[in-house]
């Protein structure tokens, strides 16, 4: 491909030692990998600069240069300067791709909870009413009712990855795509060129401070989706939407930015889309769904009261691509519960055992009401909160589930480099703060497997065991080291050493 062609994408750069015709091979952001005739993409990461290896690239055969600065030892190679070259990245591999994002119409969702639900559950009602979805969100991608093999687990994939992904949408005769769009995806420039058409938020609440530093620059990471849709591409018919919870602290700020459609759901607040009647039961949800187009009865196998926005979340998004309620309905009753968020693990016990990804203080603090509302007996808790992650989150974290939990067992969630048994007190702070007392309201069990070997232990019928924090996650993080984990899988074994086999 010629190099002319790609840079056209770029929103600005500076061009040194400039060849127009100049043929590229292949884009790459790490030198081990640069083959000759490859143009070369020195991003700024965590903990390293490309730009130290742009030399190194030059040396392997790299023929241009894409830098937010100059390089010494580069000089005569032609170079591109740019703001940002994470942006850069973006925007090259969406015009290597041939700009797949404009033959589809996207579909953003962020927010601190619930993003992966609301992102499954509008793929599911546009796909259940014919118009042909793919996805990606922080379990897996799907190119209609086709899974692709992701390899990432917990957040929003690199931009040579997501464009790619939808490509492959585009070639497999997708009209949509529904990105779950995080903050570092959208801090970090992963879905940059995405060409959004529709926003969504879920909510925005305390979370990533330990990389966004303030709950303003967090807000703005994902306010940044909304104000995309100012600037992508204008595809002939088709508004940009915005989807707004009305219940929700971001509402009054996401409202003022400019777009063409506005819609707002809540429960709470008047809205555009509302719940009426809401039965919450261990077998899903019911209620009334009211639209501008009319209102019909919602059956959802989702459990969890708060999944109650997420499908009016997604309902809004449907409202705004011309979906009857009708059609909405029969698409959110498609869709059952997603891997990691109110799973239920079932060998015949007497008693509800759940794993739910819920790793915020908001999350947990739904997730708890759920698991209430499930039990006939006592909730019972297990969790822990990430090593080198938000830190002010922990002690809060212990004082939900001391005031919503009969039981909390504080144990390990990717404790990294940090001291567990720190982590763990920080949490026993909030226990305490709610008037627990260690061995009776909470326990402290470093070893997750035997956190959650105690937690099935002393269930009793009518009880209700959550697993929360690790969801769908596969692996857990000592020190420096990923090892494999599954909360499901030694939730299992743990009712098989009791007895249940089911």
């Amino acid at each position: 491909m010629l190099l002319d062609e790609l840079i056209s994408a770029l929103p600005s750069y500076r061009a040194l030692n400039w060849q127009s015709g100049l043929s590229v091979q292949g884009l790459r952001s790490d030198s081990r990998q640069v083959m000759p005739g490859d143009l070369f993409i020195a991003v700024q990461g965590v903990a390293v600069d490309g730009h130290r290896y742009a030399a190194a690239a030059v040396e392997r055969g790299a023929v241009a240069l894409v830098l937010e600065h100059e390089v010494a030892g580069c000089e005569g190679v032609p170079t591109l300067t740019v703001r940002n070259s994470r942006e850069a990245l973006a925007w090259l591999h969406a015009a290597w791709q041939g700009h797949p994002g404009r033959q589809l119409r996207v579909i953003g969702v962020t927010g601190t909870d619930g993003k992966t639900t609301t992102t499954r559950l509008i793929a599911g009602i546009l796909n259940s009413s014919g118009r042909r979805t793919g996805s990606v969100d922080s379990v897996g991608a799907f190119v209609g009712d086709v899974e692709l093999d992701t390899g990432f687990h917990t957040t929003t994939p690199d931009a040579p990855q997501v464009q790619a992904y939808l490509r492959q949408m585009v070639t497999a005769g997708m009209q949509y795509a529904v990105l779950e769009s995080t903050s570092h995806g959208l801090a970090q420039h992963r879905v940059t060129g995405s060409e959004y058409d529709v926003a969504v938020v879920t909510n925005i609440t305390h979370e990533h401070l330990d990389y966004h530093k303030t709950y303003e620059a967090y807000r703005e990471a994902k306010t940044s989706l909304f104000r995309s849709l100012t600037t992508s591409h204008r595809k002939p018919g088709i508004a940009k939407v915005a989807v707004l919870n009305r219940d929700d602290s971001s509402y009054d700020y996401l409202a003022e930015i400019p777009v063409d459609v506005r819609l707002t759901y809540g429960v709470e607040h008047p809205a555009d889309l509302m719940a009426h009647g809401i039965s919450v039961s261990p077998q899903g949800l019911h209620f009334l769904l009211e639209t501008p187009r009319g209102a019909v009865p919602v059956s959802s196998p989702l459990v969890g009261r708060y999944n109650v926005l997420n499908i009016l979340a997604a309902a809004g998004v449907a409202l705004s691509q011309g979906l009857a309620p009708e059609e909405t309905a029969a698409g959110v009753a498609q869709v059952s519960s997603v891997v990691g968020r109110m799973e239920r693990i079932d060998l015949g016990q007497p008693f509800t055992l759940i794993v739910d990804f819920a790793h915020t203080p908001n999350a947990l603090d739904n997730a708890l009401r759920a698991a209430r509302d499930l039990a006939q007996g006592r909730v019972i808790a297990l969790f822990g909160c990430a090593g080198l992650r938000d830190v002010a989150k922990r002690p809060w974290m212990g004082e939900i589930s001391g005031r919503l939990a009969d039981m909390t067992v504080i144990t390990a969630e990717d404790p990294r480099t940090e001291s567990l048994d720190e982590i763990m007190e920080q949490m026993a702070v909030g226990c305490r703060r709610a008037g627990r007392q260690e061995g009776e309201g909470f326990l402290r069990i470093g070893d997750r497997a035997e956190a959650i070997e105690m937690a099935v232990s002393i269930a009793r019928p009518g009880d209700v065991v959550i697993l929360c924090g690790k969801g769908h996650e596969r692996s857990m993080c000592y020190g420096e080291v990923e090892h494999p984990w599954s909360d499901q899988n030694t939730a299992r074994q743990a009712l098989q050493r009791l007895g249940y086999s089911a």
